[in-house]
């Protein structure tokens, strides 16, 4: 889960440029921010960190809060499950009519569902898997398990954050950008995005959920501590009958 969540979080950042660009008031559908020979690198700093502060109070920021507040009222997988569903739904909405929102008279539709996007990635698998794995794992496996699924983390954001910045260049080699081969472009880059989200959404069906059951319950401690004792107990009165007959 947390290989989905990392590739859909930094994969959708390879569209951060078209909405840094129509944040920053130009309007037009580029790489990069703005024609390095327009500004200097102080004005590019300060264009990227107001753009990237606007998407984080508008959405990262809130979606975490609306998860602190609920996830103990509606559950892990209810979270998760949602913030799966909205991403893939939001997804599709940028690129099934990705033409349409390349028009500047739509950019604020575009940034609107982008937010939206990230706002769902925290209220949903961003926050969640992070929080499952310390929760479902028995305790004498859990530090080695919560290493596997950061390490499986990790891999998943190399991947989207290298993987879909390929994956995103024209297709016609020599409008991508420099350094870079002909990719599959903007449009189908968001449509594997979303086939992505399916998956996640899918996958979440496997979780169980951990909302109001101690850490005991989930790993099944308690009941192989039951067991003990039961056995314990039998072996107890076990000797105590032997001991009786042997006298």
């Amino acid at each position: 889960m947390m290989t989905f969540s990392a590739s859909l979080h930094y994969g959708v950042k390879f569209v951060r440029d078209l909405v840094l660009n129509y944040i920053g008031g130009t309007g037009h559908v580029v790489h990069g921010i703005l024609p390095a020979q327009t500004m200097n690198a102080l004005e590019e700093v300060y264009r990227i960190a107001r753009a990237q502060t606007l998407i984080a109070l508008c959405s990262t920021v809130p979606g975490y809060w609306f998860t602190v507040a609920l996830i103990d009222r509606i559950g892990r997988f209810a979270i998760q499950l949602m913030g799966f569903f909205f991403m893939t739904v939001f997804m599709f909405a940028l690129a099934i009519p990705y033409e349409h929102w390349t028009h500047k008279d739509n950019r604020i539709g575009f940034v609107a569902l982008y937010s939206l996007i990230f706002f769902f990635a925290n209220f949903g698998p961003n926050a969640t898997t992070f929080v499952v794995p310390a929760e479902i794992f028995p305790a004498r496996f859990r530090s080695t398990c919560h290493g596997i699924s950061s390490a499986a983390g990790k891999l998943g954001a190399i991947v989207g954050a290298f993987g879909f910045l390929y994956l995103a260049q024209n297709k016609d080699k020599s409008k991508a950008d420099a350094g870079y081969p002909a990719g599959i472009g903007v449009k189908n880059s968001l449509l594997l995005l979303g086939v992505v989200n399916i998956l996640g959404f899918c996958f979440t069906f496997l979780v169980p959920e951990a909302n109001g059951k101690s850490l005991e319950e989930m790993s099944g401690e308690n009941e192989e501590e039951a067991g003990t004792s039961v056995e314990l107990e039998q072996s107890h009165s076990y000797n105590i009958i032997y001991s009786f007959f042997s006298l």
